[in-house]
């Protein structure tokens, strides 16, 4: 008897699944791969990667199609990042054209406090490729302002802080998944009233929806500002900022981009789960490509 069971044992031990670090969804969770999202974003006019901030799957994903990209592209990539607000855009050019060093990009940019690990290897890359690197994001402040006092705020700069945004006035539907959702978690209507645009009464809350909506706004500028047909716009973000084809994709819709045909738009989500091969119906079109994480995957910070 203990020998079947130890060949048992040993049969059992050698065909014992992997555990991959991620899996790769369509919008209606069908298993799909690398090799597929890559053709596709190559194809692209602008890919959105939603990522979880401080996970390390997504920064290391996000740097192999930064570099299989730049192979299939041939110089008609362009890359951009929430993680660089516009204002900093002379200091990362600086650095990525190989100007200043890394400690002069820390002192001239306000830099994540996780650059190092998660987003200097794909700056790095970008100045070693000659690949340009915009910065699309709304100055914090500017966007704090908002969340304050409402979008009306915006109004009263001057206007060289007014270039470092997209065009006012912008246009804000509450209704929308990605703001509603946020109001939600917020808790709905609570907080203190604050005037909107229109005069009329609204609270910190739905302010809160605002401020998103003008990063999102001021990323969809930025990204098309700096797009020209042929090249791929591959654009770090947070998820909330695309997920549902929402966010940025909707002001990217919103945009004229300078060409007779609607811009292709390739969306990734991330997800984390206790089983990525169980992604759950609730996970069902939040982009053209889902990727499922790990829920106790390491964390960057």
């Amino acid at each position: 008897m203990r020998l079947p069971l130890l060949l048992f044992c040993l049969f059992a031990l050698a065909f014992r699944p992997d555990k991959p670090a991620y899996r790769l969804y369509t919008p209606r969770l069908k298993s799909t791969t690398y090799d597929k999202l890559l053709r596709q974003a190559a194809d692209a006019d602008v890919v959105l990667f939603g990522e979880l901030h401080n996970d390390p799957i997504c920064h290391w994903l996000e740097f192999q199609l930064t570099k299989d990209l730049q192979a299939i592209k041939k110089g008609n990539l362009v890359l951009g990042a929430e993680m660089f607000e516009a204002d900093n855009q002379p200091a990362l050019t600086d650095y990525v054209q190989g100007r200043t060093t890394s400690k002069e990009l820390a002192a001239q940019a306000r830099l994540w406090p996780n650059f190092d690990t998660d987003y200097k290897p794909v700056t790095d890359f970008a100045r070693e490729q000659h690949i340009p690197f915009i910065a699309t994001n709304i100055p914090r402040r500017y966007a704090r302002l908002v969340s304050r006092q409402g979008l009306a705020a915006l109004d009263t700069l001057p206007a060289d802080a007014k270039k470092q945004m997209a065009p006012l006035p912008i246009n804000v539907d509450l209704t929308l998944p990605g703001y509603k959702g946020m109001m939600d978690m917020m808790g709905g209507n609570a907080g203190q009233p604050a005037a909107n645009p229109h005069g009329t009464q609204t609270d910190m809350t739905a302010n809160f929806a605002r401020a998103q909506a003008i990063k999102d706004a001021t990323m969809a500028y930025f990204i098309l500002k700096n797009w020209k047909p042929g090249q791929t716009f591959l654009h770090f973000n947070g998820d909330y900022h695309s997920k549902n084809f929402d966010g940025i994709v909707g002001y990217l819709r919103q945009q004229p981009a300078g060409t007779a045909r609607p811009l292709k738009i390739l969306t990734i989500s991330s997800v984390e789960l206790s089983d990525i091969n169980k992604p759950g119906t609730g996970n069902r079109n939040l982009a053209d490509f889902v990727l499922a994480i790990p829920a106790d995957m390491t964390k960057t910070y």
